[in-house]
């Protein structure tokens, strides 16, 4: 947070903010190397279950890597206002977005298996 006299930012919130950001970014990494693994290597009897498997991870990965900066940006501009941070939007989305992807994930391989 900023000092008493207004100055510059604490560089160990900065740093913590960084350090989140390429978690997020590892996350997004994660996603898209999941579908592009599910699009080029799992073997489907069905082109259209491979496709239904592997495009929202790669579409999540892109939305979270997005996500990432513009959360990133939105953190480090409150802390040196002395706003408090804005709520996390993208986790919910995130979350409930997984569990629906499991569940899409479960129903195909039943369906193939």
């Amino acid at each position: 947070m900023p000092d008493d006299a207004g100055g510059e930012l604490d560089y160990r919130f900065s740093l913590a903010n960084e350090r989140t950001f390429l978690a997020w970014i590892r996350t997004a990494i994660g996603l898209l190397a999941a579908g592009i693994l599910a699009a080029k290597a799992l073997n489907f009897e069905h082109d259209a279950v491979r496709w239904i498997v592997s495009v929202p991870a790669i579409v999540a990965g892109i939305a979270t890597a997005a996500d990432a900066f513009t959360r990133w940006r939105g953190y480090e501009a409150a802390m040196r206002s002395g706003r408090p941070l804005p709520a996390g939007r993208g986790l919910k989305i995130l979350a409930f977005g997984m569990a629906a992807y499991g569940v899409v994930l479960l129903v195909a391989l039943l369906i193939d298996g």
